[in-house]
């Protein structure tokens, strides 16, 4: 099967239910192993990126990641294009129950206002990290307009490539303490969540329950990881 079929194929109302009820949504096997693989072995050369970040210059935690540049490897471009029709229903619906302005339908249009607005670099990545590596909470808006999704794809196997290194969910309701989430993901699993916010109903109607998310430290081995980001960045 291919990965258009594959994507069209997904239980989109079950992920749908879980984006409304939590904040994130594990798809399974979203990427062949073998797709895992030809992923992992284009860390390497450096033509495939615009920049290179270490994450402990910046004090974002203990490990490496690379932004792609334009043209995306035709893997991380369809996925983009393919998934988002389904997720921006989701979106849309947030933005109506918050009271915000509405996403464009169709991911050429959400390519197309970033441009508008400035944001004209790509921000699919790849991270890598070793033993003792981290990623510390965070949220992945760059500029003015972000999609509230994004997805990341677990590249190797947890328990045979790498320990440790479970995905992590911060949720900060207003006046309440916060909730930790924390997500094993396998090879090729991807995991739908939370860019920013997500809404809870209340008594009173919706309100935003902030969001951040990062990487439990890896005890032993490499973890490599696809981060799909649907904006561009400033």
């Amino acid at each position: 099967m291919n990965l258009h079929q594959h994507i069209k194929n997904i239980n989109w109302n079950g992920v749908t239910e879980c984006m409304n009820a939590k904040g994130y949504a594990l798809i399974p096997g979203l990427l062949s192993s073998e797709g895992c693989d030809e992923m992992i072995a284009l860390y390497p050369d450096e033509k495939n990126y615009r920049k290179t970040i270490q994450m402990e210059n910046h004090g974002y935690g203990i490990g490496q990641y690379k932004y792609f540049s334009y043209p995306l490897p035709g893997v991380v471009q369809q996925i983009r294009k393919d998934i988002y029709p389904y997720i921006s229903v989701i979106a849309n619906h947030w933005m109506h129950v918050l009271g915000l302005n509405t996403l464009p339908a169709s991911f050429n249009e959400l390519n197309a206002l970033c441009h508008q607005h400035g944001q004209l670099r790509p921000t699919p990545l790849i991270l890598k990290y070793n033993k003792g590596g981290f990623n510390a909470l965070h949220q992945d808006l760059y500029g003015q307009i972000y999609f509230p999704m994004q997805l990341v794809i677990c590249l190797n196997q947890t328990g045979a490539d790498f320990c440790g290194g479970e995905f992590v969910l911060v949720e900060q309701k207003p006046r309440m303490q916060s909730k930790a989430s924390v997500i094993n993901l396998n090879k090729g699993d991807a995991l739908l969540f939370t860019t920013n916010y997500r809404p809870v109903k209340s008594v009173k109607g919706y309100y935003r329950a902030n969001m951040r998310h990062g990487v439990i430290e890896i005890t032993s081995g490499e973890r490599y990881t696809l981060g799909i980001i649907f904006h561009d960045a400033i």
